[in-house]
């Protein structure tokens, strides 16, 4: 069984729920902004992409298949690009890893609000599709609970297991867990909101939105826990 070495970085608020709500706000934000100002692609839901990508292929449309094959190949490569960062600067002081990984999403967010919709739309939904991988891969842990901030099948899955073992057993730990996992889900519905309000407002300059609350998770992640120097040495030894 593999144990992994827990830094100060790690146990800071990286799998907070403060943390979790505003990244989760951001993948909903990006969903609703990618499907009404860049064609109608899901920028973070690659099953629907799939499903599309089928639908086109059905349909001899190769070149519109093409439109839904590229985000999701972005998809596998920024999950590929996060593992990488990960282990190259893991041990790294002056940043946690996924700092770098928020530096890195809120650059390609910031260049994207000013590429015109057109023409560059399927280049800016693989950038899109690039962010969102980086995210779900980087932060994946609220409360000790496997979560996603991009998608919310899986957690509909797993609050509702847990919801049920609440019942079944009467168990409140059970039961907070599941609440956690829907409350998420109400803040990626409630980000998909405002992600359609502000680009029907703002246009493509809406995605600067996510990126001030990617810019306030960077900041978050710099506040060390409120936990006695021995709590910090004891998760120093975890191996």
């Amino acid at each position: 069984m593999m144990n992994f070495r827990r830094t100060p970085f790690d146990i800071q608020r990286s799998d907070s729920f403060l943390v979790g709500a505003l990244l989760t706000l951001s993948g909903g934000f990006l969903d609703a902004y990618s499907y009404l100002t860049r064609g109608g692609v899901f920028a973070n839901a690659q099953t629907g992409n799939m499903v599309l990508l089928g639908l086109r292929l059905s349909e001899r449309r190769w070149g519109d298949a093409l439109t839904y094959l590229i985000p999701i190949l972005a998809f596998t490569a920024g999950v590929l690009l996060a593992e990488w960062m990960q282990s190259l600067f893991k041990q790294t002081r002056l940043l946690h890893w996924r700092q770098i990984v928020l530096a890195v999403e809120c650059v390609l967010l910031f260049v994207i609000g000013f590429i015109p919709s057109g023409g560059w739309n399927p280049y800016v939904n693989i950038a899109i599709s690039f962010v969102c991988a980086l995210q779900v891969e980087s932060f994946r842990t609220l409360h000790g609970l496997s979560y996603a901030t991009t998608m919310c099948t899986g957690n509909l899955r797993s609050g509702t297991e847990l919801l049920f073992q609440a019942i079944k057993h009467k168990d409140a730990i059970s039961f907070t867990g599941a609440m956690k996992y829907y409350s998420i889900i109400v803040v990626f519905i409630f980000g998909a909101f405002i992600g359609f309000m502000a680009a029907s407002a703002l246009g493509i300059r809406s995605i600067w939105v996510p990126l001030c609350i990617l810019l306030l998770v960077f900041s978050l992640l710099y506040r060390k826990p409120e936990q006695s120097q021995a709590q910090a040495s004891e998760s120093e030894n975890v191996k």
